[in-house]
């Protein structure tokens, strides 16, 4: 056995485990139909000055962790040097065990650096050092870290107001990983927003249109959904607390945006009219082109407000919310449904709480028209873990069908998370490997093995046509 924390069979507790990794999943590309990557660092083919710049900026679930210890912000986000914050970071690994950050943090050194040491404060100095020299050797470029990490796709995340002139400078490249992006409209829809109506003014100075009324906004948002569709985009994405569905009329959205426009207060029920009617005229829209829709629900975000003022979003503030899903979600999908306007639509939930009640939504809207057309997506954000993926993968066996699974993503900002695909079909081959030991499925290699990839791999590639 191997003395290595990191090894062959990690995470795999039999010889079939093993088999169904080895076999059957982990030599297949990765499709990471879902993150944060910055497309200018792709498109710029960047260089990382250290191992700082590549894995610790711009990580929150890390800075989390450092606060949690009580390191100061200063070796965290702010002023200190890269190595000083590299070295609060290591002295915080140890202290993170039987938390997720463990073991992708040691899966990440070894899958890109070849370093099997455990990260912490004796080995920190050497580990910086070694992983200077590689980041510096030539072969550590963006480009060269998502090869490394035999990714064959990715999916970047952008506003309607993004030109995509990144994307358009990879399509026009020899790169031979593809690199496509997902249209993000939440800053279109949620009217009660701080900045809404400067945003609002920016999205139709990029249509070169004043959108002064509701139909001019419909207007601007189908023009940037055909732009991002001319550049490839064939997917949407939108974070909310939940879905929005109320009753609305034409005449009522009308004069609740007048009235946003207008610089007055709108009310919790126009505000929720308004996301309603906005949504489902994006879905209908998105129908009309062929795209994937996803939607993130279940986020409380930005809770310490001290701290938001100061470092602003996504810097580590967010939990998980306590929002009522299922009705408002049912009667949304129904009433596109209803038109035959429903496409095809992946639903991540935050809340573990509604793992029962997604699993069994997406049976209500899977019409045999696709394979798998309603997803339940993997677990997500602080659900993208060890528990979190066995609790999910086990809900949607027992009241769904794995098999038409489309797997894992990263949804991250680092260049060094695509292990995280390794981490999830590793805890997948076990809880199969397991039950065949147990004689619970039966010893049919090829068929659990045909599973095994389709869920890594296939099912993902044939969902998204790629």
């Amino acid at each position: 056995m191997s003395t290595k924390f990191i090894h062959d069979n990690f995470l795999l507790e039999n010889k079939y485990a093993e088999e169904l990794y080895h076999d059957y999943s982990k030599n297949l590309p990765i499709i990471d139909y879902h993150n944060h990557l910055p497309p200018q660092q792709i498109a710029e083919d960047k260089t990382f000055e250290n191992i700082t710049d590549v894995w610790i900026n711009g990580d929150h679930y890390k800075w989390r962790a450092m606060r949690t210890l009580g390191i100061k912000e200063a070796f965290i986000t702010g002023t200190a040097s890269d190595k000083d914050k590299f070295l609060n970071w290591a002295k915080t690994v140890p202290y993170t065990m039987r938390n997720p950050l463990y073991h992708w943090t040691h899966l990440e050194l070894a899958r890109y650096f070849d370093i099997y040491d455990l990260l912490n404060e004796s080995s920190a100095e050497k580990i910086y050092q070694t992983t200077y020299e590689k980041l510096h050797s030539g072969d550590f470029t963006c480009r060269q870290l998502l090869k490394k990490g035999n990714v064959e796709f990715v999916c970047t995340t952008e506003d309607p107001i993004d030109n995509l002139q990144y994307h358009q400078q990879l399509a026009k490249s020899d790169f031979s990983v593809k690199v496509s992006t997902a249209f993000r409209p939440d800053k279109a829809i949620l009217i009660s927003n701080d900045g809404y109506n400067e945003y609002i003014n920016t999205l139709g100075n990029v249509v070169g249109t004043a959108i002064n009324n509701y139909s001019d906004l419909c207007d601007a948002i189908k023009n940037r959904i055909d732009f991002f569709h001319k550049n490839g985009c064939r997917i949407c994405d939108h974070g909310l607390s939940h879905l929005y569905y109320e009753n609305f009329t034409e005449n009522e959205i009308n004069a609740i945006f007048k009235k946003k426009r207008d610089h007055k207060d709108i009310s919790n029920e126009e505000a929720s009219k308004f996301q309603s009617a906005i949504l489902l005229f994006l879905c209908e829209t998105y129908h009309e082109y062929g795209w994937i829709q996803q939607f993130h629900i279940g986020a409380l975000r930005n809770n310490n407000t001290r701290m938001h003022n100061i470092l602003g979003p996504d810097t580590g503030w967010d939990s998980i919310g306590d929002y009522p899903q299922a009705q408002k979600l049912s009667a949304f999908l129904n009433a596109l449904d209803s038109k035959d306007k429903l496409c095809k639509t992946i639903i991540y939930n935050l809340n573990p709480a509604d793992n029962e009640v997604m699993a069994t939504m997406i049976g209500n809207f899977n019409d045999g028209s696709v394979k798998g057309k309603v997803q339940w997506g993997s677990g997500w954000w602080f659900l993208d873990q060890k528990d979190g993926m066995t609790k999910q993968i086990n809900t949607l066996s027992s009241m769904g069908l794995i098999s038409c699974f489309i797997g894992m993503l990263t949804d991250s900002r680092s260049f060094l998370s695509f292990p995280r695909h390794e981490y999830f079909r590793r805890i997948l081959c076990n809880l199969l490997g397991g039950e065949i030991k147990k004689g619970e499925l039966p010893n049919d290699m090829e068929w659990i093995g045909k599973l095994v990839s389709d869920i890594s791999y296939h099912n993902a590639k044939q969902y998204l046509e790629l």
